[in-house]
């Protein structure tokens, strides 16, 4: 408490350092700002250890500038049949008449922003937003009709072989 009372202080003391904090992404870049500054905070508020690991993945919701239309996909992990993917996509629509008809099952949710999917038959629409998930079996034809733009809209998705189903035995490393 005395480390984050000190840093309390200090924005009072040096109101320029206001700024630099407000321009922060995530928690982490409080951290290192705050080291810089010669202030020994914990990873998490509150928390005693100060020499934590950090992961060697970064962050799944801190986005790219990404302009309008494009998309950006990673995979996370995979394994025969099946894999995790981020997706990140700015402003982005299927091309006009186009729809996706692929051999895998699909689950998806969206971890930033929202979406439109439509599907045929039956003809369908779906409006997702943070926190929503869908199944797409596989050969159900469905088109992106649109995404946020800037920051985005950000899916996790799980695709596997219609015939193979994910298997992983231990998630944790």
């Amino acid at each position: 408490m005395e480390q984050l009372n000190g840093l309390v202080q200090s924005l009072d003391d040096h109101p320029e350092r206001r700024q630099l904090l407000a321009s922060c992404d995530d928690h982490n870049s409080v951290v290192q700002l705050a080291c810089s500054w010669g202030f020994e905070i914990a990873r998490r508020w509150g928390d005693g250890e100060t020499n934590v690991k950090e992961l060697p993945t970064k962050n799944l919701l801190i986005g790219h500038d990404l302009d309008p239309g494009d998309e950006k996909q990673h995979v996370l992990c995979q394994g025969p049949g099946w894999r995790l993917m981020r997706i990140e996509s700015c402003a982005a629509s299927s091309p006009p008449e186009f729809w996706y008809d692929q051999c895998e099952n699909e689950w998806l949710t969206l971890i930033r922003g929202s979406a439109r999917l439509k599907f045929l038959d039956p003809d369908e629409c779906f409006d997702l937003s943070v926190g929503d998930q869908l199944l797409i079996p596989a050969h159900r034809r469905h088109r992106l009709v649109r995404t946020d733009p800037n920051p985005g809209t950000v899916w996790l998705v799980l695709y596997w072989l219609e015939n193979s189903p994910p298997q992983v035995s231990n998630l944790n490393p």
